[in-house]
């Protein structure tokens, strides 16, 4: 087997170029990614600091540490930082486990540009997590878009099919446990003395004992339904907390500027546990997530979920994935609306399509004007429609189970991402994931990768038909007879 290197062989002799992974590997524009994305990872131009000087004629003044630096360990190539992003929400993997399977999976290897196989980790899992960082919210959209684009280079959508679109609403749960006051009132008791202690303030009582003990008997007390019990020991629970915190604000003046910022911070949202009462509003569900919100979508078996609601745009005909938005605070449905279409409509721009129909159920109601002159059709305008809006209507059901599949196969039923920013991109990177899923179906589909696979055999066959007529004409041989 002859190879570049003699013990080593390369991927595309070991797998079958049939491959779905293999056939889409080859028509993803990966240097079209890679320049898009390659400004948000250049090194920064410095501005400098003055420094001060004396030579021979007196008192200088030159500016130090400006200009671009190319210090620093060189990043890892853009193609395969994507590629384990676009793997992981496709194959429904961890940052820890889609590294450990890229090391195993030869296709995984192919797809993400690799010329012989590697045994090894392609990179700690901490980097996939800074560089989807790096990427932000305008970068995560950018590999949303280069996955509708795919599909429409490949013939899987026409562009017609993109003026009608499927817009819902659902709840992208936060990684956090169910908030009872019980567990707040001691994991906030706990994290507050920790800090104190980390920050060297000397505290009087930490309750540590006494907090474990009331969070147990809290369990018993709620599973036992002894409720006048269970709230004598919320108050206790309150109590312990409350002092814990006054101690802390009383010694917290003698720290350095920065202790104290990084440990008020802290004891601002241990405050709003310790004030919170269970009817109350804007409550902190999580001392670690503020941002987490409790919405009721009227499910009987699930009838409050905490974290973001999370807007989703698929084609009516398809079941593409085209817009994914996150949208912290809870807003009604319908208010939605005009910020998911907008962003559709920039993803789709440089296909030459934009959305003109967005079919959605009753909690859209009223907004026609806010997305004028895209066109709103629900059940609630059932008898103004003609009978062809009246099929496209039929379908709207259809993006239920895509949202299913979205939570279920592509990570979107957890959000372990820090901030509403790791909100924002966990929901377009699952969208990103749902698409690789449906474009690889879509190759088994239509067959690209027999078509592929011809191909290739006849470049194969150019390439070595041109190779044998060079050494013949270097080497003085006459042509043979026709």
């Amino acid at each position: 087997m002859a190879t570049d290197d003699f013990f080593r062989a390369r991927l595309d002799q070991m797998i079958d170029l049939r491959h779905p992974l293999a056939v889409f590997a080859s028509r993803m524009p990966w240097s079209d990614i890679e320049a898009a994305l390659a400004p948000a990872f250049a090194h920064c131009d410095r501005k400098g600091r003055p420094v001060e000087g004396a030579d021979m004629f007196g008192p200088t003044l030159a500016v130090a540490g400006a200009g671009v630096s190319n210090a620093g360990r060189p990043r890892l190539p853009i193609r395969l930082m994507v590629a384990l992003l676009y793997l992981k929400h496709a194959y429904n993997e961890s940052d820890e486990s889609v590294v450990v399977r890229w090391s195993q999976d030869v296709y995984f290897q192919f797809f993400s540009g690799q010329v012989y196989f590697e045994p090894r980790l392609p990179c700690d899992p901490a980097q996939i997590s800074r560089f989807r960082r790096g990427l932000g919210e305008a970068g995560v959209e950018q590999l949303l878009k280069t996955t509708i684009e795919a599909a429409v280079n490949m013939a899987a959508v026409k562009k017609a099919k993109f003026e009608r679109v499927i817009v819902d609403a659902t709840v992208q749960e936060k990684a956090i446990a169910h908030p009872t006051d019980s567990r707040l009132l001691e994991v906030a008791r706990e994290k507050i003395a920790r800090l104190a202690k980390r920050a060297g303030i000397q505290l009087k009582q930490t309750h540590e004992r006494e907090g474990r003990t009331l969070r147990r008997r809290a369990g018993g007390y709620a599973h036992a339904k002894q409720f006048k019990r269970l709230r004598a020991v919320l108050k206790r629970q309150r109590t312990i907390l409350g002092r814990l915190l006054r101690e802390v604000r009383r010694k917290m003046g003698g720290l350095a500027e920065a202790a104290r910022t990084h440990l008020q911070t802290w004891v601002q949202r241990a405050e709003r546990i310790h004030r919170q009462r269970p009817k109350d509003k804007n409550k902190l569900y999580a001392l670690h997530a503020p941002e987490a919100e409790c919405i009721g979508k009227g499910k009987a078996r699930q009838p409050y979920e905490f974290g973001v609601k999370v807007s989703l745009a698929v084609t009516h005909q398809h079941g593409l994935m085209v817009g994914a938005r996150s949208f912290p605070g809870n807003p009604y449905d319908g208010h939605t609306l005009a910020a998911q279409i907008e962003q559709t409509t920039n993803l789709l721009q440089d296909i030459g399509a934009k959305p003109t129909t967005a079919i959605v159920d009753l909690g859209y109601r009223g907004v026609d004007k806010d997305v004028a002159p895209v066109e709103v059709i629900h059940r609630g305008k059932f008898n103004s429609l003609s009978p062809k809006q009246r099929t496209w209507l039929k379908r709207r059901q259809a993006i239920e189970p895509l949202i299913g599949h979205t939570k279920a196969d592509h990570r979107m039923d957890r959000c372990w991402l820090k901030g509403a920013e790791g909100d924002a991109l966990h929901a377009v990177l699952c969208a990103a994931g749902f698409n690789i899923r449906w474009l690889l179906r879509a190759i088994a589909r239509l067959g690209l990768g027999g078509l592929l696979s011809a191909l290739t055999a006849l470049a194969l066959y150019a390439v070595n038909t041109a190779k044998l007529l060079s050494e013949l004409f270097a080497g003085g041989h006459p042509l043979p007879a026709p």
